[in-house]
């Protein structure tokens, strides 16, 4: 079989890391595998660029130039929203590379003109890792069901009219996956029960395949020696926290974090301190009554792993998530993990056994999950083994490459 990976990124971003994870899985499993992307981001790259140029500002004044539409909406909220009206080059890259089969990931950022995948003539795989390719431009659309039918009058533009700019992108949408051989994987049974609510892909064939990590990589280690390698204190308790532009992005809760600090002060809780990664900020500041602990952007997955082992717990803050990394990562190396009920979560935490679900969006909630964790003392082993055993069960490499094998072999 020969395949054609296609995502925006490499390695960036959590459907970066997936389909690079997937990528060199399925090249060591000895499938003929291309992976596209805008532009390669690491030295050791593989990946083919859908850009052939050397410029690196290419890609980025093209995502921008995308974004021109939006322009017209001046009561737009702060959430990621694609329009995908620039042409670029994958049909041909397509054409010359004949794969039997396209498997698309995430393919924004001026990667695909929504009007191109009516183009492929191969069957397609499709992994989603958000809402986009069934709504009318958002990723995460939150409270709005409107994609279930037609969209137009869209929340996230702040529009009130029906033939607004969503509207637009669903009418090319559905032009688009007419006549197509398209079967849509999920890796949350969550966001499969919004794909097959949606409107545009009724009737589409539709997975439910989890992402997998390296369990060989992401393993428990002992605490007192992970922090000791990245300098960081042995007599404090340390709360984990991990995302890309986590002071920018709406999505991420960051908003919340300065209430938590002050209702952790308020309760005398002095004795802690924080990890972040995925920051480019790096050294230590104090936010709020607290010393964070800024590692930088990590790209090396054992150190990443050394960081997760080395706090008591992991915090997500994130109001929706498909089934995100950080919370899978931490529990493979066995640090439990307090996040909000929300999206994909709760198929990852399994509540007061490898973690904690708050109720959405209640900070008080949150508080009290991250007491549980840190209240269990003697159980807190048993609590680290659950952690570890539901990510070797449900969120291994090896079964996710197998389940895309076996995919593979049934399209074809």
């Amino acid at each position: 079989m020969k395949i054609l990976l296609v995502n925006a990124f490499e390695s960036i971003g959590g459907a970066g890391r997936a389909s690079q994870r997937l990528y060199r899985g399925l090249l060591t499993l000895g499938i003929n595998i291309t992976f596209l992307v805008t532009r390669p981001d690491s030295e050791s790259s593989q990946a083919i660029p859908l850009w052939r140029t050397k410029n690196p500002w290419l890609p980025i004044i093209l995502s921008r130039i995308d974004l021109l539409p939006l322009l017209f909406y001046p009561k737009k909220k702060n959430n990621i929203f694609s329009p995908s009206i620039i042409p670029t080059f994958l049909n041909a890259t397509i054409k010359k590379s004949t794969p039997e089969i396209i498997h698309l990931q995430w393919i924004n950022y001026a990667m695909v003109q929504i009007e191109q995948i009516a183009k492929i003539k191969s069957p397609i795989v499709w992994t989603l890792h958000d809402s986009w390719a069934f709504t009318g431009g958002c990723h995460l659309p939150f409270d709005c069901t409107n994609y279930e039918n037609v969209c137009g009058t869209c929340p996230e533009l702040g529009s009130q009219n029906p033939n607004d700019l969503s509207h637009d992108i669903w009418l090319r949408k559905n032009t688009a996956y007419k006549n197509l051989n398209i079967h849509v994987v999920c890796p949350s049974h969550w966001l499969a029960k919004r794909a097959r609510a949606s409107s545009l892909f009724q009737g589409k064939t539709i997975h439910i395949i989890p992402n997998g990590i390296d369990t060989k990589i992401y393993k428990p280690a002992n605490m007192e020696t992970s922090r000791t390698n990245l300098n960081l204190p042995q007599n404090k308790k340390l709360i984990f926290i991990g995302a890309m532009h986590i002071d920018k992005d709406q999505n991420k809760g960051f908003h919340l974090l300065r209430p938590i600090l002050d209702k952790m002060n308020a309760q005398g809780m002095n004795d802690i301190e924080f990890i972040i990664i995925g920051s480019k900020k790096k050294g230590r500041e104090i936010i709020g009554a607290y010393p964070f602990n800024f590692l930088g952007i990590l790209k090396n997955e054992n150190t990443i792993a050394a960081a997760y082992t080395a706090a008591n717990v992991t915090l997500l803050l994130s109001r929706q998530e498909n089934l995100p990394y950080t919370l899978i990562e931490s529990l493979a190396c066995g640090t439990p993990a307090v996040a909000f009920n929300v999206g994909g979560i709760p198929e990852i935490i399994d509540h007061l056994k490898n973690g904690y679900c708050a109720e959405p969006y209640d900070i008080n909630d949150i508080l009290k999950g991250l007491l549980w964790v840190f209240n269990t003392h003697g159980h807190h082993h048993e609590l680290s083994n659950a952690a570890r055993k539901k990510c070797t069960e449900v969120f291994s490499i090896e079964s996710q490459l197998q389940s895309y094998i076996n995919l593979y072999k049934e399209i074809l």
